[in-house]
Order: C-alpha cells, then sequence, then structure tokens
C-alpha cells in the first residue's frame, strides 16, 4: 500500500473477497438469522459461519461449542439434543440474550443464495475426535449437489481438514502461527488441503510468497478496518473474513476514489451483493492428493454496482 494523492492509502485495483465472519458479526448476533438478513442486504462474497455437532448427529451454528458462551444454556453442545437447543436464545456480544435462536447448518445453505460461498469452520473444545466426526457431518450434508462446490471446512484441527479432503470436499487449515511454512505446504500437499488462513498480523510478504510457492491458497482475518484490509489485499490474500463485509467495501470503495480520482472498486458507484463463489474446486482423491497444481484456490468475481446485469 503506497500514499496516492491527497496522501489517501492506495488500494490495489482488484481487492480479495470479502466474507462475513459469523455470518456478520457487526449486525449481529453471531451467526443467527437476523445477522445472515443484514449481511445479505449489502455487498458481501461469501459467508463464513462456526458449526458444532450436537448429541443428536445436527450441525448448530455456534461459535463456541460451551453453550454458556454463545446462548442461554449451559453445557457442551456435542452432549445436547437439537430438541433443546432450538429453543435457547442467542446472546449479543456483551452477554446479553436476545430474541435470536440457533440456526442449523441446513437452513443456511437453503436461505443463503446459491452462488454464494460458504465456509464451514469445525468447533470441537480440545477433542480431536470430535473434530473429525462434526467434518463428516458437515460433509454430509454438503453431499454432492450443488451446495458441495460451493462449501470450504475451515478448522484448526488438521484432522478435521484430512477428513474433509477424505470425503472430497475443499479444506483450509487456520493457524495463527508463521511457524515451518514449508513444512506446513508439505503437509498439505500429502493431506490434499488447497488453503491456510492466517491472522493478519502475522502477514508479510516472504510468509505469503513461501505459502504460494507451496500451492496454498492463502486467506486472512478477521480485518474491519480498511486500511489493514488494504495491506492485506497488497500482500496477495485470496480473501478476508469481516464483521462488516458491506461497510468495509464501501470504505476501500472510497479510498479507492480518493487515491486515484476515479474509483477502482465499482467506480465509486454502490455495490450489489457479489455473486463470487469457491469455483474450481477439483474432486479430490487419494491419487491426486499429493499434486499441488490440482489444489483449488478461491478465485473471486467482480463485485456488480447496482442495477449492472450479470454477464
Amino acid at each position: 500500500m503506497r500514499a496516492g494523492a491527497g496522501g489517501h492509502p492506495e488500494v490495489v485495483a482488484t481487492l480479495p473477497s470479502l466474507y462475513a465472519h459469523r455470518l456478520g458479526r457487526e449486525p449481529g448476533p453471531d451467526s443467527s438469522r437476523a445477522a445472515l438478513r443484514a449481511t445479505l442486504a449489502g455487498p458481501v462474497d461469501g459467508l463464513e459461519t462456526d458449526a458444532c455437532l450436537t448429541a443428536d448427529g445436527r450441525l448448530v451454528l455456534l461459535h463456541d461449542p460451551w453453550l454458556g458462551s454463545s446462548t442461554t444454556l449451559r453445557g457442551w453442545a456435542h452432549q445436547t439434543p437439537w430438541s433443546d437447543l432450538r429453543h435457547a436464545r442467542l446472546r449479543d456480544r456483551d452477554g446479553a440474550p436476545t430474541a435470536q435462536t440457533p440456526m442449523l447448518l441446513e437452513e443456511l445453505l437453503d436461505d443463503a443464495p446459491g452462488d454464494l460461498a460458504v465456509q464451514v469452520e469445525v468447533k470441537a473444545h480440545g477433542n480431536p475426535d470430535l473434530a473429525r466426526a462434526t467434518a463428516a457431518a458437515v460433509c454430509r450434508v454438503a453431499g454432492g449437489g450443488a451446495d458441495h462446490g460451493r462449501m470450504e471446512v475451515l478448522s484448526f484441527h488438521t484432522i478435521a481438514c484430512e477428513e474433509s479432503v477424505r470425503h472430497g470436499m475443499a479444506a483450509r487449515l487456520v493457524t495463527w502461527a508463521d511457524y515451518a511454512p514449508d513444512a506446513l505446504a508439505r503437509w498439505a500437499a500429502r493431506a490434499g488441503v488447497g488453503g491456510v488462513c492466517i491472522e493478519h498480523f502475522l502477514l508479510h510478504p516472504a510468509l505469503v510468497e513461501r505459502l504460494r510457492f507451496g500451492g496454498l491458497s492463502v486467506t486472512t482475518g478477521t480485518i474491519n478496518d480498511a486500511a489493514l484490509a488494504a495491506r492485506a489485499a497488497a500482500l496477495g490474500v485470496d480473501a478476508i473474513t469481516t464483521d462488516r463485509p458491506a461497510a468495509l467495501h464501501h470504505e476501500l470503495a472510497s479510498i479507492s476514489h480518493a487515491a486515484d480520482g476515479g474509483g477502482i472498486i465499482g467506480r465509486g458507484q454502490p455495490a450489489a451483493r457479489s455473486s463470487a463463489r469457491i469455483r474450481g474446486w477439483p474432486s479430490i482423491s487419494r491419487s491426486s492428493t499429493t499434486s499441488t497444481s490440482s489444489r483449488p484456490t478461491i478465485r473471486p468475481s467482480r463485485r456488480r454496482p447496482s442495477g449492472e446485469k450479470p454477464q
């Protein structure tokens, strides 16, 4: 990012996709119907949410498997049936109960436009076996239809990523360290995992270059500030997760417009919701997991200004 005209930061012409963190944490509550409605009203390239396995094998969209953190219930999600969870109330960012109740992954897939990418982060507190079972459940819900092609499993657990790939689902490891990126890339090549999501404060050109050289797609988050988003964009990340995708999109457009006098993003016009999705994910088999050239990358599409028809 460089200083442009008038001292404004210069934004690269092609920005990464913007994904709604927890379906849109700024309007909130996290991963709620209300957050989803607010997010879909503005420009967004994809949705990110968290999934916890319930006692009866359903996938509830909660950030934390310890229910007291985000709902009015107590206990663990995997020990609680959906018949109880469906009546819980979600808490807001300050911990106050709201009128919103938890969603299932199936409901999200039904309500989200079919051309919108969906990232599902597997949540399992210190339990690798549960993480693997949760990843397998996500793959079952995705099935072999249209949802399978637009979904990606995220996890801090390597075993969950490996399980997802075994089911032919795209997977991305979430990491909060820059330790041994070459070893990380080698593991991903063996496992067939196509990408990593790294905290934005760890990113620098050499790290991104080494991960790219290893054949990995690189995404980052959670970024809510336009200047930090522009920095990540300049490093060439594929997607940015944000609590406020519509607002961040408009702020980046304003910065770009001021920097070059013409507006790079959407030519300074209000943008409609983008139709970007994860494209080109191969059907991963054991015979193809060692080939970095066949592994997927997120391919962001251009955001359409309001009133512009798709090509």
